[in-house]
């Protein structure tokens, strides 16, 4: 039709018609692969799934009420709309971009092979850096908030836990007040038990002013390091930072508190404790380590009552009888029940608390004997001659009927087991760290060698496990390794399915690669470590880049079925399909860059996903609008000398 003539309603629908059918099936694939790539997202388990999932599951139905309005109200709405001149051009930029283009596409048909091998280079590059980046399972958020966990002895008091707990707040508050707005914590278990632990052990929180109002640290682990400087001098305590929502989902899903986990299984808690502190002293000299610490499985004071069963034996006895009348002096027995309005408590009798933990009044405990033994002790004790121990400064004679315990047992206090975990069957024991100012899985890396150096193999029977946030890492890379595969390979097949050609579906295909060197890239430049978050950003980031590809090979398809030449066919397509091509990258790159410089609570989780797609589609963009046309004559199986020349 003639550029700027008026159409007719009959022209326009018919105009409209014939630009619907030409569109629909790049659309229709296009957008089916950007979908297809968010299907794996949602097959996602645990903490990234329910991170992920319902962005994905958002994509996707915004993507389907997407094309069903591109099929039926917008073809409706132009062919109403468009009733006045209809002329086609380009805005003062397209120009500017199509000038500049030009001979750029004729320079890399000309040097198709340099620009292959600079290609290939660039994605070989790429690889190597990628396999030195750090990783992560997730970005740590800023909370704006520090928990804190003084670890003290587990025989402590609850009112000198107490006490040393206010002391610690008292010096936190006095060292930064410009940084800390409120304090408080919580000692030992709550009424509500949703966490179990003893009075040695407090959970501090400490809410944060906002950040321009520091003056002691910039960011909250320059504070944390800060803090630990000051409460590393107050005695008895092993200290450990972290975040108040982080402390609880480590702990919830990893069932530790602290970053990583080197966990040892076996039976002997002696030799447990023992390798654990030898992993510990190793630990802690990896770069990164930080609030090192041995779970404390020792350590409880416990009395200690091992009956002498011949002596038990010699006085008619069986070891039971012993048994009771130790469990109802320390454990209590109910004599019955007390009534206050409409509760009912049990009436339970014992020993007096002062009493419990006195190694003599304990060994004072009468034990009767039974019918005729009493009597033969107080004769043999009459003929001058039994051994009886005295009790409470009296002769056994005295006390017929009954013997002390401290006759029949050996009684001692002594240090025993606090807590024993089992995983797996079997005893284990924990050695736990945070990481800071490094990768979690450039550390683990490094601590696994530096152990397998240095420890070698342990006793038989007892083995190491890597436990916390670095076995979720290690899941969900696993996760992934079969995710993005299925993503990459059902892109591939409706490329196929598009084109009906294994050589373009390939040719398209290589925006892949093209795509994910920025991206990695990307992350280098911003110093951030591979992450699960960056993983979901490159699966999105594939379907943006072969939707580019897509684009421009199916016009080059269309003018080659018209009949021009290979050379002219790919200088004119990519022409005319570079501002459809800027177009989407801009569009697609333009929404992820609020993400991208975002500082607000939970950026650190949409930052390395939104680096990853800006960085792909901004390489994807560069090298498919060079390095696809330069190719594209290699994946044309038509002979072009067989070609009808077109004509003007």
């Amino acid at each position: 039709h003639e550029l700027g003539r008026r159409l007719t309603r009959a022209e326009r629908f018919q105009l409209v018609e014939e630009a619907a059918r030409e569109v629909a099936r790049p659309v229709l694939f296009g957008v089916g692969i950007i979908m297809i790539v968010y299907l794996p997202i949602v097959t996602l388990s645990g903490v990234e799934g329910k991170m992920f999932r319902p962005m994905a599951l958002v994509v996707l139905l915004a993507l389907a009420g997407a094309l069903l309005l591109t099929f039926t109200v917008v073809p409706a709405l132009a062919a109403i709309l468009l009733g006045g001149r209809v002329t086609e051009g380009d805005v003062f930029l397209i120009r500017w971009a199509k000038a500049v283009y030009q001979p750029i596409v004729h320079w890399a048909i000309r040097l198709r092979f340099a620009v292959s091998l600079g290609a290939i280079a660039i994605v070989v590059a790429t690889l190597l850096l990628a396999s030195r980046m750090g990783s992560e399972f997730v970005p740590k958020l800023g909370e704006g908030a520090l928990a804190l966990q003084p670890t003290r002895m587990p025989s402590i008091a609850l009112t000198t836990s107490a006490e040393m707990q206010e002391r610690v707040e008292q010096e936190l508050l006095k060292e930064f007040p410009d940084e800390i707005s409120a304090i408080f914590a919580r000692t030992g278990t709550s009424e509500v038990v949703t966490d179990v632990c003893g009075p040695e052990v407090s959970d501090t929180f400490m809410m944060l002013k906002p950040r321009e109002q520091w003056k002691k640290a910039r960011t909250q682990e320059e504070l944390a390091e800060a803090m630990e400087v000051v409460v590393r001098d107050l005695p008895g305590q092993n200290y450990e930072f972290s975040q108040p929502i982080e402390l609880r989902m480590n702990e919830l899903i990893a069932g530790v508190r602290s970053d990583l986990a080197v966990k040892i299984y076996g039976d002997d808690l002696g030799v447990l404790l023992e390798c654990a502190a030898r992993v510990a002293e190793e630990l802690g000299q990896v770069p990164g380590a930080q609030d090192l610490k041995i779970e404390q499985l020792a350590g409880m004071p416990m009395i200690t009552i091992d009956i002498d069963r011949g002596a038990v034996a010699r006085y008619g006895l069986n070891v039971q009888d012993v048994q009771e009348v130790v469990e109802i002096a320390l454990g209590g027995m109910e004599a019955g029940h007390v009534l206050e309005g409409d509760r009912r408590f049990e009436l339970v009798v014992r020993m007096p608390e002062h009493l419990r933990g006195n190694i003599r009044a304990i060994g004072d405990l009468p034990i009767p004997l039974p019918t005729g033994v009493g009597s033969a002790v107080r004769t043999a004790g009459l003929l001058g001659g039994t051994g009886i121990l005295p009790v409470d400064g009296r002769d056994a004679r005295t006390t017929a009927g009954y013997i002390p315990l401290s006759s029949l047992a050996k009684i001692e206090i002594g240090e025993g087991a606090r807590i024993i975990r089992r995983e797996d069957g079997k005893r284990r024991a924990v050695v736990q760290c945070n990481v800071r100012g490094r990768d979690l899985g450039g550390f683990v890396a490094e601590a696994q060698t530096r152990i397998e150096q240095k420890i070698g193999k342990l006793p038989e029977g007892y083995w190491l496990g890597w436990g916390g946030q670095y076995e979720n890492l290690v899941a969900a890379r696993e996760r992934l390794m079969i995710v993005v595969p299925l993503a990459l390979g059902l892109i591939f097949i409706l490329l196929f399915a598009t084109f009906n050609s294994l050589r373009q579906a390939v040719l398209v295909f290589t925006g892949v690669p093209l795509a994910l060197t920025g991206g990695v890239l990307a992350l280098w430049l911003r110093d951030i470590p591979f992450s699960i978050s960056a993983g979901v950003g490159f699966i999105a980031l594939s379907g943006v880049a072969v939707l580019n590809g897509l684009v421009m090979v199916t016009f080059i398809n269309q003018l080659r079925r018209e009949g021009l030449p290979v050379h002219e066919a790919v200088t004119q397509g990519s022409l005319t399909r570079l501002r459809p091509v800027l177009m989407t990258a801009l569009v697609a790159s333009l929404g992820f860059v609020p993400m991208a410089i975002a500082t607000g609570t939970g950026a650190e989780v949409q930052r390395p996903l939104a680096t990853v797609v800006i960085g792909g589609i901004i390489s994807s963009t560069l090298l498919t609008l060079v390095v696809l046309p330069a190719i594209y004559g290699w994946f044309d199986r038509r002979d072009v000398d067989a070609q009808p020349t077109a004509t003007a």
